[in-house]
């Protein structure tokens, strides 16, 4: 059923590659529109072109902002066929992808979990920092990465940082593509984007992207299917006003997922090591997750260049699991026998829902013969989340107890007879805030970068644990100055402070304290090659207190944690564009150093030491190639005990792509080239990392 519904998603893919030669005649006359037509078409483009505006709000070169920010552009995507934002992450500086299990990842940054997630901008917080499932990347333009903390632009936020996806938009061109791809353990992808104008004077366009991917994996039993289709619309309204609309849909489905991850240690100590391809799982476990989002923004420019913004977002997820959870619950697991692991079955669905509304509006001013910007504004979003569940009688459930011996037959343990759901947690969640920030030009070379945000946020409802209302003002400031000593070289200072309300219980089933500290971060930026190479120096500190830390299971086994501080500090060095004209590159080294409150290391599991490198290059005597390698090392890390370790690796991949003609490129990728075996993450433990992995795909542009 699942490749039925698959690749009947994907004729409308291939469908949309049919308009081309139809809109052939329109791209001629395109070309002859009237120059007041082109500069309202140039308007529309300005949301492609703008700059990040890192943690301010405010329009700025990246390297103006006092913060570090890292770039993953589209053609970076393609290049290395980073198809999930899982892939994408591991392409970036300074963040780890700790995926502990099969459907459930965490990003961090600078040691803590990144909570913060934007969509072109505007905030949208993850209180867990959970991403369930591969969730697609095909659908944005670049993916921005701010590192340190961010709460002026999210509301609330930790020191990790945040992650703004870009939306793809409509270009000024008709113009698309339409792309297949085959690969190991039976990958089939097919996936098109196309931009088209909606009036004859360009005024209005659109921009639909559809994705359709079935694949098996390395891992015993896990299958993975996906489909995703996104459409926006922009336009003019008026001069002096614009609108953009749109929306997108994703519906993943797995099937032989983890919940939970590898038994890598024996009770006497001794580390476990097994295939590659190993899993706890059931032919039965499940994990399908299907993801709506809509937005509407609305921009009205003054005459005075002076900008209003409005923006509503929606955001629908409805998840469906049945899960196996097995571990060494009893401290038995026998080296010998591999025997003495249990397991507890577990069957959760959710929905979750939120509307937020967001109000800015931004512009210059003079003062003291400088001239100087203002934003502010104001938002409100209303989350509503509920939980269900689904018992089994233990005393005679198989899936309830000891296992077989480990590894076992995907079908060794038979799936529970399931009571009917109830609801164990229903949670609104209000998030109102009223913020601003100001750029001020002291000099020519000087600026100073001042803000806050004030919010009030209030969590109503019910879970496990009991009734629950809590509400919560706090009111951050932010401060950051950058000073040119020359056009190239510029250096920054900035400070923030940190609050973020937290998801976890304690021992009584109530929620934890919000997360409070401070963020600092000091760093040099500086330009080479007539601007095309960026290079970033950073030295931040972060204390954070009430950390949630795991801190043991109830007697109805749930897990339970407690607040903890912590304190993290280190540099990273990040050099990101081209070095030539043919050869574009990024290079960066993050070391990390995390203590307790008592001074000692603490987070081993977070590396101190990692590189990440990407290298593309068009060849000058054949420029229809291109060739490239990226990686990441990593230094040793090991488990919160102690007892299981993973030395220092090396993963490398390769890509070559060969323009064939204008219109038709065939593209070659190879992950993993050293088949390198190491463990995804020791957070909670995880499970091994994909052995090497190819695949061939074809594109064909109009």
């Amino acid at each position: 059923m699942k490749l039925k519904r698959t690749f009947a998603f994907s004729a409308l893919i291939l469908a949309m590659g049919l308009p081309a030669y139809a809109q052939e005649a329109q791209s001629e006359k395109t070309a002859e529109i009237e120059n007041d037509n082109v500069e309202k078409i140039l308007i529309v483009g300005v949301r492609q072109d703008r700059v990040s505006q890192g943690a301010t709000g405010l329009s700025m070169e990246l390297n103006e902002t006092p913060q570090s920010i890292s770039v993953i552009s589209a053609e970076q995507i393609e290049n290395f066929a980073a198809n999930s934002i899982n892939d994408v992450m591991k392409m970036a500086t300074g963040i780890t992808v700790e995926q502990g299990e099969t459907n459930r990842t965490r990003y961090t940054a600078r040691g803590f979990d990144i909570k913060n997630t934007q969509v072109d901008g505007i905030g949208l917080p993850n209180g867990w920092g959970l991403v369930t499932g591969a969730m697609e990347s095909y659908g944005y333009e670049k993916i921005e990465i701010i590192r340190g903390a961010n709460g002026q632009l999210t509301g609330v936020g930790n020191s990790a940082g945040t992650v703004n996806y870009v939306r793809k938009r409509p270009t000024n061109e008709n113009e698309g593509e339409v792309g297949v791809t085959l690969g190991s353990y039976d990958l089939k992808r097919l996936q098109a984007d196309y931009s088209f104008f909606l009036t004859d004077s360009g005024s209005w366009a659109a921009r639909v992207v559809a994705v359709a991917e079935d694949s098996g994996s390395y891992l015993d039993g896990l299958e993975d299917d996906r489909t995703y289709l996104s459409f926006v619309v922009d336009g003019q309204l008026t001069d002096n006003s614009t609108l953009a609309f749109g929306a997108s849909h994703q519906d993943a489905n797995s099937d032989g997922v983890m919940w939970g991850g590898l038994p890598l240690v024996y009770a006497n100590g001794t580390q476990a090591d097994f295939d590659v391809g190993t899993s706890p799982t059931q032919e039965w476990t499940m994990w399908d997750a299907v993801n709506t989002n809509f937005f509407a923004e609305y921009t009205y420019t003054f005459d005075n260049d002076w900008e209003i913004k409005t923006t509503y977002n929606r955001q629908e997820s409805d998840d469906q699991s049945k899960l196996l959870y097995v571990t060494d619950a009893y401290g038995i697991f026998d080296s010998e026998t591999n025997l003495g692991l249990a397991s507890q079955p577990g069957l959760y669905d959710s929905e979750f829902s939120a509307n937020l509304f967001d109000l800015t509006v931004k512009g210059e001013f003079n003062l003291f013969g400088k001239v100087h910007e203002l934003m502010f504004g104001a938002s409100n979003s209303k989350s509503t989340d509920v939980s269900l569940t689904s018992t089994y009688d233990k005393e005679t459930t198989p899936a309830y107890g000891f296992t077989p011996a480990f590894p076992y037959a995907l079908n060794a343990i038979p799936e529970p007879e399931w009571s009917d759901k109830f609801i164990y947690a229903d949670l609104d969640v209000t998030l109102t805030r009223v913020f601003g920030s100001t750029k001020l030009n002291v000099t020519d070379n000087l600026f100073v970068i001042a803000g806050f945000n004030a919010i009030d946020y209030t969590r109503k409802g019910y879970n496990s644990g009991g009734e629950v209302d809590n509400e919560e003002n706090e009111i951050s400031p932010y401060l950051g100055v950058t000073y040119s000593i020359t056009d190239d070289i510029n250096l920054y200072v900035s400070y923030s402070d940190i609050y973020q309300p937290l998801e976890q219980y304690d021992i009584e089933g109530q929620f934890l304290d919000p997360s409070k500290g401070v963020n600092y971060e000091i760093g040099v930026k500086t330009q080479w090659f007539d601007d095309n190479l960026l290079t970033t120096f950073s030295i931040f500190s972060a204390e954070q207190e009430n950390i949630a830390v795991f801190a043991g299971r109830d007697e109805l086994g749930n897990s339970y944690y407690e607040g903890a501080t912590m304190d993290s500090k280190g540099f990273e060095l990040e050099v990101a564009g081209n070095i030539t004209e043919n050869l574009n590159a990024t290079f960066a080294y993050t070391f990390l150093d995390i203590e307790d409150e008592l001074g000692d290391n603490t987070s081993a599991w977070e590396p101190k030491d990692t590189v990440k490198f990407t290298l593309a290059y068009n060849l000058p005597q054949l420029p229809e190639l291109k060739l490239g390698l990226g990686g990441r090392w990593q230094s040793e890390v090991e488990n919160a005990t102690g007892s299981v370790k993973q030395d220092s690796y090396l993963l490398v991949n390769a890509f070559a792509r060969w323009n064939v003609s204008n219109d038709l490129a065939i593209q070659a990728n190879i992950d993993n080239i050293t088949d390198e075996k190491y463990i995804t993450s020791l957070k909670n433990v995880g499970f091994y990392g994909a052995p090497i992995t190819a695949s061939v795909g074809l594109t064909y542009s109009f």
